[in-house]
């Protein structure tokens, strides 16, 4: 009888273990994201990631942008792709075309292009990777353009059309595209 309890406990003091223990950071900064990101996993917005119905004829691992729905589409193959809220360029800075991944980078720096620093003078001419950098968790390159799919640190602006050109997520979504996504994959962006 104890065997069978110690047994059970185990099992239980198992379960619970897996729920609780989050694999090892790829950098040091992810933490900061687990521990915000905690309840709004729990209690995130409409506008969270899934795989919904997508009929296509790209490949898997080819990444879809709709700026008109403001979503962006991985294609995963027999007529599903996993879904993810985005926001994107705002007037006059909005663009469709065709690339590819050429780099990703974790917690990238981000040195504001000249265009952008004529804008907004007040911008400073470079910033470290953290937490309060605006390129966020992860970027992903797009060809030898200046534009770039990358994190937030300002999610309440996901969903609108606010950026000079980058494709913008929140940093738990770009830090999940960034796994899945493979240097060469295609984009499409329309």
């Amino acid at each position: 009888m104890l065997a069978r309890f110690l047994a059970g406990g185990a099992c239980a003091v198992g379960m619970l273990a897996a729920v609780f223990v989050t694999p090892a950071a790829a950098h040091p900064y992810d933490q900061y994201i687990r521990g915000r990101s905690f309840f709004g996993a729990l209690f995130g917005p409409s506008i969270a990631r899934g795989v919904v119905s997508y009929a296509t004829n790209q490949k898997p691992g080819t990444i879809v942008v709709s700026t008109a729905q403001r979503r962006l589409y991985l294609v995963l193959g027999n007529g599903q792709a996993l879904s993810y809220a985005i926001a994107v360029g705002a007037a006059g800075h909005a663009w469709s075309g065709i690339n590819q991944v050429t780099a990703k980078r974790e917690w990238p720096d981000w040195t504001p292009p000249e265009e952008m620093l004529q804008r907004r003078p007040d911008l400073p001419r470079h910033m470290a990777g953290g937490p309060d950098n605006p390129m966020g968790a992860r970027a992903i390159y797009l060809g030898s353009s200046l534009y770039r799919i990358h994190g937030s640190n300002d999610p309440d602006k996901i969903g609108q059309a606010v950026s000079s050109g980058c494709i913008r997520m929140t940093n738990q979504d770009v830090i999940d595209l960034y796994s899945r996504v493979q240097i060469g994959a295609t984009v499409i962006v329309q």
